[in-house]
């Protein structure tokens, strides 16, 4: 969809801003580009709507030269989202998302409405945001209502300059969040500058990591954390780069152990018996169709005898996760409720339990598998669980 092609950019006094970038953003994909301060990366994302013109090579968007566009009919077609998401303080959110479409001759009608739709698909009821105005909304509305702005006239290519950098952490997640969500749905090429590695790897289906007006490495997250290029992009992305994978690694299903399980309707005697004979503490408790309703321990199966069911000695699981999560959230869980394992669902049927071990497993296999080229399972070495 977008393709740079030995673009360079160098100013009258002689600053090479971006030297002969090479790269391709596929259709639907959403690539990041990360790097320290006057690196390029503005510069490369502002010459795709012709905010700033190449001085050498050429850009296409979608097999056409923008060179030989109208750089105003361009814009139009291209979304753009800034920082502070630029809105028109004169004018009502609704006229404000509405701005685009009415540029390009839509009935006003059809821009309002069009507006609706997408104040409700970024979470913002148009009933209640639409009449108000900017200075009226939070950080994070506004920002939401730039995004909406820029999807108006349902552009195939969206632009985001540190579109979550001015709201304080806790929004800028719920923003990122959201707009992961939208993107499942809208599904634009978009490129995203950034000048956080963390946003970079959260974001990002594909990361460019510059170094001063090049391109180090361009790669998907765990490949940049888990194989980087150069020195450089190793020291940019930290030395904490194997905490920040996990954020990138989903939990699969050889990730999991299998432990004791018991039945809600069997009763406590029977379910200790065989806890017993397993040396077992504890056992995972499940419903008639596999479904994870709790877990039970030996202690307290032991204690009930013949007076109880499992199912009334079963206690809550705070801990879980659904399969496919990254292992950041599972991590994340096992902290928060101090435990020593998480339950893991596909949809409502029980799959297994992550432990830490088994947790540090399936990060060395993803790391190893991507820098042998070969899938997770393929990977073999010698587990601490196997110890």
């Amino acid at each position: 969809m977008i393709r740079f092609e030995q673009v360079g950019k160098v100013y009258p006094d002689g600053t090479t801003a971006v030297d002969g970038l090479s790269f391709e953003v596929g259709e639907g994909e959403l690539v990041t580009l990360v790097g320290p301060s006057g690196c390029g990366k503005t510069t490369t994302m502002m010459m795709v709507n012709r905010l700033i013109e190449p001085t050498s090579g050429r850009i296409l968007v979608d097999g056409e030269d923008i060179s030989a566009a109208d750089p105003v009919e361009l814009r139009r077609r291209i979304g753009y989202v800034i920082q502070q998401a630029g809105l028109f303080p004169h004018r009502t959110v609704l006229d404000n998302t509405a701005t685009v479409p009415s540029l390009i001759g839509w009935k006003k009608a059809r821009a309002r409405e069009r507006a609706a739709e997408l104040l409700e698909l970024v979470g913002l009821d148009p009933k209640t945001y639409g009449p108000r105005y900017p200075a009226q909304l939070s950080g994070g509305q506004r920002q939401r209502v730039g995004v909406a702005r820029a999807l108006a006239a349902d552009p195939p290519v969206l632009l985001m300059d540190e579109p979550f950098g001015a709201v304080d952490p806790v929004v800028r997640e719920r923003l990122q969040n959201e707009f992961l969500r939208l993107q499942d749905t809208v599904r634009k090429t978009v490129l995203l500058v950034t000048h956080d590695i963390e946003e970079a790897v959260r974001m990002g289906d594909r990361i460019a990591v510059y170094g001063q007006g090049r391109i180090e490495q361009f790669d998907t997250p765990a490949a940049v954390l888990g194989a980087p290029a150069t020195d450089y992009v190793a020291r940019f992305v930290g030395a904490d780069r194997g905490l920040k994978r996990l954020s990138v690694t989903a939990i699969e299903a050889d990730d999991l152990e299998q432990p004791p399980v018991a039945r809600l309707d069997e009763t406590a005697r029977a379910a200790a018996v065989r806890l017993r004979e397993q040396d077992a503490r504890w056992a995972v408790v499940l419903g008639p169709g596999g479904d994870l309703h709790g877990w039970v321990s030996a202690e307290a199966l032991a204690i009930a005898g013949e007076a109880g069911t499992v199912g009334d000695l079963a206690r809550r699981m705070e801990a879980w996760v659904p399969l496919g999560a990254p292992l950041k959230q599972a991590f994340s869980e096992m902290l928060q409720h101090d435990a020593g394992w998480v339950a893991v669902v596909d949809g409502a049927r029980f799959a297994g339990v992550l432990t830490p071990a088994k947790l540090h497993e399936a990060l060395r296999r993803s790391v190893d598998a991507d820098a042998q080229g070969v899938a997770r399972g393929a990977v073999e070495f010698d587990s601490v669980s196997d110890a």
